[in-house]
């Protein structure tokens, strides 16, 4: 058996982008030879390592299990090429992480900009999906770092503090609520529109409002932070929060804070990595930069 590193390349690309023809264009390969490289790899594997559904390639449970240790195999060559860098040692590599869906739209670009800026050579693709997902996706080995808002659900991964966060609840201009400081009485019945189950920033919100009423009203659940922010801002409900996510349209009064001091809505962002993962010296970089760098991620803040 001679298994290549094109072959575990192709591999790879082929489970992150769902086809043949889109892992090409991100290869630079033909659809042609990204699929003769599969092939021969599933041959010399002994069977297929994708579920084929028309042009869709699903990874299935051989190829699950390979893909953490391709991935491990491919960093630990490009950890290789680093050390032995004839250019001054540069960081030259790729990134994978996961954030969760505020992190990832309102955190994670100034931090990936900022450490592309120091390091031009090193590309890091970001997933943005719930909490659940981008940890399910960390301990199955697809990830090298998630970025999730609420405790993890399982074990198996190495969990770090990374950036304070808090809650905020808010209504549309309109609203009677609106720039009210209220009871927690206040807070059963004013149609709660929501995150879906699986979101850290739901988790935190129910917690905390569970200490002080048992039972509320859900009236909408939406997948998406900017779907929930339209929906109040149209009367529909009130809603709850980062305040990362809702800071610029509190500032141009498109929708107003309720303020409810009883409830603590204060976390913490969390770094988790599989537990036993090879740190390559890309990946060291960027965890290190993200502990001591500092970009502002709030609407209007300073370019990191």
């Amino acid at each position: 058996m001679n298994i290549t590193l094109r072959q575990l390349e192709v591999f790879c690309a082929v489970a992150d982008h769902g086809s043949v023809t889109r892992a090409g264009e991100f290869l630079g390969l033909t659809q042609s030879a990204v699929s003769a490289s599969l092939a021969q790899l599933e041959r010399q594997l002994g069977g297929p390592l994708f579920d084929r559904r028309g042009r869709t390639l699903r990874i299935n449970e051989r190829g699950r299990v390979l893909l953490p240790e391709a991935r491990r195999v491919l960093a630990q060559v490009s950890d290789l090429v680093n050390l032995l860098s004839p250019d001054g040692g540069d960081l030259v590599g790729a990134l994978r992480v996961g954030s969760s869906t505020t992190i990832g739209n309102y955190v994670m670009p100034f931090w990936i900009a900022a450490f592309r800026r120091l390091h031009p050579r090193v590309t890091i693709q970001q997933i943005v999906a719930n909490g659940h997902a981008i940890e399910t996706a960390v301990l199955e080995g697809t990830l090298d770092l998630g970025f999730i808002e609420g405790p993890p659900r399982a074990g198996g991964a190495v969990v770090e503090p990374w950036l304070p966060d808090e809650l905020v609840v808010f209504a549309g201009p309109t609203h009677p609520l609106a720039g009210a400081e209220v009871t927690p009485e206040a807070l059963v019945s004013p149609g709660w529109i929501m995150r879906e189950h699986g979101s850290g920033t739901r988790q935190v919100f129910e917690r905390a409002l569970r200490e002080w009423v048992p039972e509320f009203e859900i009236a909408l659940e939406l997948g998406h932070t900017e779907a929930i922010k339209r929906a109040v801002e149209a009367g529909l409900g009130i809603g709850c929060l980062s305040r990362l996510a809702v800071e610029r349209e509190l500032q141009q009064g498109w929708l107003a804070p309720v303020h409810a001091p009883f409830l603590d809505l204060r976390r913490q962002f969390l770094l988790i990595q599989r537990r036993g993962r090879h740190v390559t010296r890309v990946l060291g970089a960027f965890r290190e930069f993200l502990r001591n760098g500092a970009p502002d991620p709030r609407p209007g803040g300073p370019a990191p």
